[in-house]
């Protein structure tokens, strides 16, 4: 069973939160976390999956406001270990119901060409043309919350 939590900017389920980001979403792709984003982070919503058997951070993302009505979902991470049970659906849902009780009306996200689909079915609209961003092909998606 899991559930899904809010994580304080600069606890220990934090940090867990910022390697489970580099293990699965920078590392790949060979990219480093930089320490200098910590300040940035800091005025950011932090969503965490909670496996409820051995408390283990399974998943986990970022809400970025953008301004008062819009906010960005940024690095969905799952453990691989976990990735196809649901784990990101359910942070995903969880964090849409987050940003509309923080009173945002709007996600946008940057995703890579390969979640495009996963994030349609949940009711995102592909918005533009692709970009690249770092040597990496982004769609801009976005929901009406």
């Amino acid at each position: 069973m899991r559930k899904m939590i809010d994580i304080d900017f600069g606890s220990s389920r934090y940090n867990e939160l910022v390697e489970l980001r580099y293990k699965i979403l920078l590392e790949p792709l060979g990219l480093k976390f930089l320490d200098s984003f910590r300040p940035e982070e800091a005025k950011y919503l932090h969503i965490g999956c909670i496996e409820m058997l051995d408390n283990k951070l399974v998943g986990g993302l970022i809400l970025a406001p953008v301004d008062d009505d819009t906010i960005r979902l940024m690095q969905v991470a799952v453990d691989t270990v976990y990735q196809g049970e649901g784990v990101g659906r359910e942070l995903v849902a969880y964090a849409e119901k987050r940003a509309k009780k923080a009173g945002y009306s709007k996600i946008i996200m940057h995703a890579m060409l390969f979640v495009v689909g996963f994030y349609e079915k949940m009711g995102y609209k592909a918005e533009g043309d692709p970009f690249d961003e770092q040597g990496i092909t982004f769609m801009k998606m976005v929901k009406k919350l």
